[in-house]
């Protein structure tokens, strides 16, 4: 089973190899792996690689190839696909021939598995009105497009898609005032989608491994629907058929989150759904390593990326279950065809847009209802630059500072003033500054504890 899991072991080698200062170093380091790996040199090794929009996609490419020529090592080039349809490749292709097959090793072969799942887990359920699609000029539009000619079309129940930015032919379009980045950070629809009140929106990012959805409410407030909330609608749902199907005791569903994700769906999850929540550093690859360890793993960064893990266990159990009653086969139904409907081997905007969909016409909900389903605690992000940032040690999934010493005490003792108070402050991975997060019951309160670790921070960095 080949997944983002995998990627951790190999990033410390990654890094050797591109910091090695000279051709030696860099001879050097390859015969170190090959050794600490017990690498086969007599393999033939095998290479897929694809690319999105962007326009180094071709150059970049064409230089990987002339390297697997030199190297005389076989190679296979996708050309334009999503980073998601290549991971879903890679994986149906290290499985083939396995009891684990994950399907055709192409995209079409995507494209069918997801469009027969997502037939089977609507069970006949209809859907409230259409979904505009923000696609971010990106690859996410074309592949998005393909997608739904394999889904059945409005005039047959099927779901009414509108898409819209989706010019991949220019490329300074990319991103442009669109994309779930600037909806996220602007707390805005991009100004083309031009969606009706309640209408259900979604935007993507450039290379459609995240997406957010949001709305207008009747007022004309926007209302971000964000990864904290389809993490937390998919935990309900699944949790619940779970139940449903008679498995609420055999698997055990559960939460992965980061310490960016709202206190307040934190809360709903424990206290409402009554599920496991675990915390993990940053980084999908800590969330999706997290998930495994569940039978059925949810994750979801606030940014939109994360997915659904299913575990060996829970796919034998699934399909060993023999229903005892017809709303038993039903949910049971359900839980099979979401195992195929999402792409379990990393975040997916195309595959977690149908994941949503299927769970609002199962609830009969809008976006309304969804948004109503717990209150987001006022947050505040702020960015203070320090001398030097490699002094700020987080530990407890970076939640808590243990240097400098002193520091995680005072900002405790600030936290501990303000009601629903939390706050933690971590350092950036790139530059000389350290990030702050803090929330609270309103919003002037967030934004006053904010400057107030902020200040213990700079103060701290010198």
């Amino acid at each position: 089973m080949t997944d983002i899991d995998d990627q951790e072991s190999w990033e410390a080698y990654a890094t050797i190899l591109a910091n090695a200062s000279s051709d030696q170093e860099l001879l050097e380091a390859y015969a170190k792996i090959i050794a600490e790996c017990h690498i086969k040199l007599e393999e033939k090794a095998k290479v897929i690689f694809a690319r999105d929009t962007r326009p180094s996609g071709a150059h970049l490419t064409s230089i990987l190839a002339e390297a697997l020529e030199a190297t005389e090592t076989e190679y296979n080039d996708y050309s334009l696909l999503t980073t998601p349809q290549l991971h879903y490749i890679t994986r149906c292709l290290n499985t083939k021939g396995t009891p684990y097959e994950y399907g055709q090793p192409n995209e079409q072969g995507y494209y069918a598995k997801i469009a027969t799942s997502f037939k089977a887990a609507l069970q006949g359920r209809q859907f409230s009105g259409s979904v505009t699609v923000d696609c971010a000029n990106g690859i996410g539009g074309p592949k998005l497009r393909e997608l739904t000619k394999n889904l059945p079309s409005p005039f047959d129940g099927g779901l009414g898609i509108t898409i819209v930015n989706d010019d991949v032919i220019n490329p300074d379009r990319l991103n442009f005032q669109c994309g779930a980045d600037f909806v996220k950070t602007n707390q805005r629809a991009p100004p083309s989608t031009h969606a009706a009140p309640l209408t259900r929106c979604a935007s993507l990012d450039g290379d459609a491994d995240r997406i957010v959805y949001y709305f207008n409410d009747l007022d004309g407030n926007f209302r971000l629907l964000d990864g904290d909330r389809i993490a937390t609608l998919a935990a309900s749902f699944i949790g619940d058929l779970a139940q449903s199907a008679g498995l609420g005791e055999k698997l055990k569903v559960g939460v992965v989150q980061t310490a960016y994700a709202n206190g307040a769906s934190t809360a709903y999850v424990t206290q409402d759904l009554k599920l496991p929540v675990v915390c993990t550093a940053t980084g999908v690859k800590h969330l999706h390593h997290a998930a495994t360890k569940f039978d059925i793993g949810v994750y979801f960064e606030a940014n939109g990326h994360g997915t659904v893990v299913f575990s060996d266990l829970a796919l034998k159990r699934l399909s060993k279950c023999e229903p005892q009653s017809p709303a038993q086969s039903s949910a049971l139904e359900t839980l099979r065809a979401l195992t195929g409907l999402i792409n379990q081997t990393v975040g997916d905007a195309l595959s977690d847009l149908l994941l949503v969909e299927v769970i609002l016409a199962h609830k009969s909900w809008g976006p309304k209802e969804w948004d109503s389903t717990y209150t987001d605690l006022p947050n505040r992000l702020v960015r203070v630059e320090v001398a030097d940032r490699s002094i700020f040690k987080a530990v407890d999934a970076e939640r808590k500072l243990e240097s400098p010493p002193g520091v995680q005490a005072q900002i405790d003792a600030a936290v501990g003033k303000f009601k629903s108070g939390r706050s933690f402050a971590r350092a950036s991975g790139t530059e000389d500054a350290v990030r702050v997060y803090a929330e609270a019951a309103t919003r002037s309160e967030a934004e006053d504890l904010a400057q107030k670790i902020a200040t213990i921070v700079r103060h701290a960095g010198g």
